[in-house]
């Protein structure tokens, strides 16, 4: 989804270095920074990717195709439910209902305190995100600080091997979704997937994992590879292409029935 609003994909190495040139130099993959052990090793670096982040997700304006489904949403007696990997916040910004929506990886429009004094976690917005030196991605200046230590905030975001991330938020939304599962009793539900990759499988296992939960489920998989786009046995629908050009697609199909 966020790919067609203008911000980067971070499949694969070089997906991410170009984004982020100097990890090239330092051998540096996407999973290797997106991981919490920077907070501790060496904060500023780690400011550095984040902000750069925080000011990408920031700055995007989401595409229209997060308006087009919820409109589709909508229509159904907004019996219908969002369940995301991706934390640039891009359906909360869209105006999606929070008992609507389900960020299992977290979000960087909240904070919270890197050592886990406390569970508490604070909105993005009250910190001075630190400018980027966009030569070596490090942050200058002050970095955003717990409220009640002294030790550095970080994104309440789900990284690699990370043992401190502060879930509550995400499980109550995460039980928002399973009580709005649990109400499909015997409809029909569709699953529409869009730019779910194989390298962190999350999406793809709770859509494949509700087709052998429920009996009428059909999965409409979206993706622009080949590999990507196969759907799993049955009555499900495979596109390859991108997700805005397949939402406008459907979209038309639907304004002609």
């Amino acid at each position: 989804m966020s790919v067609d609003s203008g911000l980067p994909d971070f499949r694969g190495p070089q997906g991410f270095w170009r984004a982020y040139p100097p990890m090239e130099k330092l051998k540096l993959k996407f999973s290797d920074m997106s991981n919490p052990q920077w907070f501790s090793k060496d904060p500023t670096f780690a400011w550095g990717f984040w902000a750069h982040r925080i000011s990408l997700y920031s700055k995007a304006a989401p595409h229209s195709g997060y308006l087009t489904m919820k409109k589709w949403g909508e229509s159904k007696n907004n019996n219908y439910f969002v369940f995301t990997s991706n934390v640039d916040g891009h359906y909360s910004k869209s105006g999606y209902p929070a008992d609507k929506l389900c960020e299992c990886h977290g979000c960087v429009n909240f904070m919270q305190c890197n050592s886990q004094c406390t569970d508490e976690l604070w909105p993005t917005d009250d910190f001075k995100i630190p400018e980027v030196d966009t030569e070596t991605f490090r942050a200058i200046g002050d970095l955003p600080k717990c409220k009640h230590c002294d030790s550095v905030a970080s994104p309440n975001v789900l990284m690699f091997g990370d043992y401190r991330f502060i879930d509550e938020r995400e499980e109550a939304q995460e039980a928002q979704f399973n009580k709005f599962i649990s109400s499909v009793g015997n409809k029909k539900l569709v699953i529409i997937e869009i730019g779910a990759g194989q390298g962190v499988p999350t999406i793809r296992m709770v859509g494949e994992s509700l087709i052998d939960r429920l009996a009428d489920t059909t999965m409409i998989r979206i993706n622009w590879t080949a590999e990507d786009s196969i759907v799993p046995p049955g009555d499900h629908i495979s596109i390859q292409m991108g997700g805005l050009n397949a939402i406008n697609q459907i979209d038309q199909a639907l304004s002609e029935l």
